[in-house]
């Protein structure tokens, strides 16, 4: 209940009346010590102001409204958070922009699989001026983690259901085609998606582009347990020769390979999955408490589904050629998406326009200078596609 301003978007007029009611259960909770008969109504109002929390989280979350120097909205801006059917099921998204006649950019999600585009919507906020942006929660995970049945998750309905995105996207805002980023794993979905629907999109943009996910595996694996064996770190360093070198089947396949990107986490300087993830949803305003926890057990539930099936992917056999722009974003020390595969890749390569852009770092673009890099490429090179 204290949380609740600050990690939702539960406005003031619904928070102090919970917290109101919460604390004075709590007090008449301590209060009714020698009062036995008391407690249970006790305990009762403050469940009952638990449970109007995590209710309110939900129902009244809402994407922050796009505001001028005044604190208004923007006029002829668009902020919302809607649900859509995709091929038969409900799924989320959200809108943001100042002039919907801008070119649409479609985020694809965060990574994973199981990384909602919720998760990653902040580093699109620069864009917004100047592109309409949508950030898809793709089924299982986030506020559409029930959209789909996790044995139904495989390349062809993810890959419908963003084509399907798409084209109500280009029929809702009047445009011919849209723009398309992924990352990491949704980079491996924004290829599929451009191979197999080139008359849909302007260009394709990742960072942290996946190519070859058995090599690219292997070789963080090898970078990890070297790292660990330098730093002495025995322990961990016997854990991951127990698990033994990629790829991983089972019904949890998601904890052997944690433990080794973690460390490749480590190595680049961010923070470890097992500690980010379950903590950055009370962060997204579009999430309430319901969604915070199914985007963790998202990640887990769709990794362990859809990533055992991307074993043989190998884009410099499978997609050498695209009809549509690409660019690539790379970070030059990053060492979960390999740049070495990426730069191969690239070399291979055949497309009607194509830039590999580095970075400084890892893959992400939260550094300012990387952030800089980023709209700069997308402004004077990408939108020029979309509005010519």
């Amino acid at each position: 209940m204290l949380l609740l301003p600050l990690t939702t978007s539960v406005p003031l007029w619904a928070w102090l009346p919970l917290l109101v009611l919460g604390l004075g259960g709590l007090v008449w909770l301590v209060a009714a010590r020698r009062r036995r008969w008391v407690r249970p109504a006790a305990v009762g109002v403050v469940a009952i102001a638990a449970i109007g929390s995590v209710l309110a989280s939900q129902t009244l979350a809402v994407t922050p409204p796009i505001t001028g120097p005044d604190g208004e909205p923007v006029p002829g801006s668009i902020a919302s958070m809607e649900a859509v059917e995709l091929n038969g099921s409900e799924q989320w998204i959200t809108l943001r922009g100042h002039d919907t006649s801008n070119p649409v950019l479609l985020n694809l999600g965060m990574g994973g699989p199981g990384g909602g585009g919720f998760f990653n919507s902040r580093e699109f906020r620069p864009l917004e001026e100047h592109f309409t942006v949508v950030n898809w929660d793709e089924p299982g995970t986030g506020r559409s983690y029930g959209a789909v049945p996790f044995d139904e998750l495989d390349r062809q309905r993810f890959v419908d259901d963003a084509a399907a995105l798409a084209r109500y996207l280009i029929e809702r805002f009047g445009q011919e085609r849209i723009v398309v980023y992924g990352v990491s794993w949704s980079s491996i979905l924004g290829i599929w998606l451009v191979q197999e629907h080139p008359e849909l999109f302007h260009a394709f943009v990742s960072s942290g582009q996946m190519v070859n996910t058995g090599e690219n595996d292997r070789m963080g694996y090898e970078l990890a347990l070297a790292h660990l064996e330098e730093q002495g770190e025995t322990r961990r360093a016997d854990r991951l020769r127990e698990n033994g070198p990629p790829p991983y089947h089972g019904e949890n396949v998601v904890r052997p390979y944690v433990d080794f990107l973690d460390v490749l986490n480590e190595i680049m300087g961010t923070p470890r999955y097992t500690l980010v993830v379950p903590l950055l949803g009370f962060f997204v305003p579009e999430y309430g408490y319901l969604d915070t926890i199914n985007h963790t057990r998202g990640l887990i539930d769709s990794f362990n589904a859809v990533y055992p099936q991307l074993e043989d992917l190998d884009f410099v056999e499978q997609a050498p050629e695209l009809e549509v722009p690409v660019f690539f974003f790379v970070g030059r020390h990053d060492v979960n998406a390999m740049p070495s595969l990426v730069q191969e890749y690239y070399d291979v390569l055949d497309a009607p326009t194509k830039e590999l852009i580095w970075l400084e770092g890892g893959h992400g673009l939260g550094s300012a200078e990387n952030t800089d890099v980023f709209v700069d490429v997308m402004l004077e090179q990408v939108r020029p596609l979309a509005v010519a």
